[in-house]
């Protein structure tokens, strides 16, 4: 089963550094909050068999992602899931398919998909599955977890509008992006950081409050400090509270592994266990992280309230 990493993503900094996805997810979060509760639509879930895979499941999931609820009556963990995701996917207004099978009347579709236990959750997109879960999530971490299929789903038609579908609906046209933007996203294109980042700096001379660029140079400045560590050796390093600069490099690693809460926890660990000069090299080092992420990320709020804690 492919990660949600394996989607082909746009020539953009957030092809490089797992951090676009996060502020996808938090659009697709906002959409799906302004759209309100609609309930679930009988279009959007459809009962599969063995007989109606191919057109229920394979077929649809070549224009929406597909939510395959492989599920039992046996099983009281279903009993709790499906009703769930019949609620999040409804919310989402047609944007993806419920698909529900019930794995004792399709015991092959299970052994196809090597289902080692029920519930389990496989979302289906391009005729593959992407990513899944196995165990009885509450709704909102059902609710995390399908927003990021959606964003890695709308990551995906960006970097290939050739398949976006025809009826599909598209995204009103925006502005002409920024020349700078453009020449930042070219170089990194081109595995030009220096010249992306003086890019990106240029669009920040002249509009200090572009998020964009923010994000932007902060993940150039991610990728130049991770681009020759050893994973191994920086996780051996850190097993010496006193290597300031193992805990921070490990910090980065994880930054750009996506796990963003590990990351700032990590360096509020150092800013609580030091004082001085390195004390503000680690404050100074966890808000560089802070630009790389959009201004409503959630993470960002926790974080800045532990930062001030330990400083405080």
């Amino acid at each position: 089963m492919k990660n949600m990493a394996d989607f082909s993503r746009p020539g953009s900094l957030y092809g490089a550094v797992d951090l676009g996805a996060r502020k996808q997810a938090l659009e697709a979060q906002a959409r799906r909050e302004a759209a309100g509760a609609q309930g679930a639509s009988s279009a959007s879930i459809v009962d599969v068999t063995e007989e109606t895979f191919t057109t229920d499941v394979i077929d649809r999931s070549m224009t929406v992602p597909v939510v395959l609820d492989l599920w039992s009556p046996r099983a009281p963990g279903s009993a709790q899931l499906s009703p769930v995701l019949e609620k999040v996917v409804g919310d989402l207004g047609g944007a993806a398919v419920l698909a529900r099978v019930n794995v004792d009347l399709s015991p092959q579709i299970a052994q196809a998909l090597r289902v080692q236990a029920v519930p389990t959750v496989l979302a289906i997109f391009q005729g593959q599955a992407v990513t899944g879960f196995q165990q009885v999530l509450p709704e909102q971490e059902v609710r995390r977890w399908l927003d990021e299929l959606m964003a890695a789903v709308e990551q995906f038609y960006q970097a290939n509008p050739g398949v976006r579908p025809a009826e599909g609906e598209e995204a009103p046209a925006g502005p002409p992006a920024d020349p700078d933007l453009v020449a930042a996203e070219q170089a990194i294109d081109r595995g030009d950081l220096d010249a992306a980042a003086q890019a990106y700096e240029r669009l920040l001379a002249r509009a200090p409050g572009n998020e964009d660029a923010r994000m932007g140079l902060a993940g150039v400045g991610l990728i130049k400090r991770t681009s020759e560590a050893d994973p191994a050796d920086v996780q051996r390093r850190v097993q010496d509270p006193s290597d300031i600069d193992a805990h921070l490099l490990a910090a980065d690693l994880d930054m750009m592994a996506g796990r963003v809460d590990e990351a700032f926890e990590r360096v509020i660990a150092v800013v609580k266990r030091t004082s001085g000069d390195e004390r503000d090299r680690a404050r100074r080092h966890l808000l560089g992280l802070f630009d790389a992420l959009p201004a409503d990320d959630p993470s960002l709020t926790k974080a800045r309230r532990a930062l001030a804690s330990a400083l405080f």
